[in-house]
């Protein structure tokens, strides 16, 4: 079995925010931002594992500030988990106003790569060799995120869920029961 440092994987991209990027209000649209964010994800996973990586899944994109025109954004990723065939890779996104030389952070998202091989079957990825405490906690984090997303799911499906339980709560929010028989 192999194993990799995190530093061997990292990737940044860095790329000036033209007009052409923009959305109705002027500001970079969030979905040229995301893939981005997948791009630079999928560079850093094949990189670590060698092979074609796809996408499994997001978790969670918050944009934190607008990203204006004329900004220069720099992606980082760096794989923070790895498993037998996936890895977690975190990717965190800066905007940086040239004239000011200000930067902002303007979101950070965890994507779960999945390495293929030729077939387009899964094939094993390299471990992750853990060299100070902030490579472990975001491999801890990664682990922990992961029962929680297990848990979430499980006691959602409809086989488990009891509506009656979740009433209360919801009652507390913008919505209204109304039940059609």
């Amino acid at each position: 079995m192999s194993f990799k440092t995190v530093a061997q994987s990292q990737i940044t991209l860095t790329q000036l925010m033209l007009p052409s990027h923009s959305n109705f209000s002027g500001k970079i649209h969030g979905g040229f931002i995301l893939n981005l964010m997948d791009q630079v994800a999928f560079a850093c996973a094949s990189k670590h594992s060698e092979n074609y990586c796809v996408t499994a899944s997001v978790n969670r994109v918050d944009f934190l500030n607008p990203i204006e025109v004329g900004e220069l954004v720099t992606l980082k990723a760096s794989i923070n988990y790895t498993g037998r065939t996936s890895m977690v890779v975190g990717v965190r996104v800066e905007s940086e106003n040239i004239q000011t030389g200000k930067i902002k952070h303007c979101n950070s998202s965890y994507f779960t790569m999945v390495a293929k091989g030729d077939d387009g079957k899964n094939v094993p990825v390299p471990g992750l060799i853990l060299l100070d405490d902030d490579s472990i906690r975001r491999y801890a984090r990664s682990i922990t995120r992961q029962e929680h997303a297990r848990e979430r799911g499980a006691s959602f499906t409809p086989e488990e869920f009891v509506a009656s339980e979740h009433l209360e709560i919801i009652a507390q929010h913008n919505a209204k029961i109304v039940r059609e028989n």
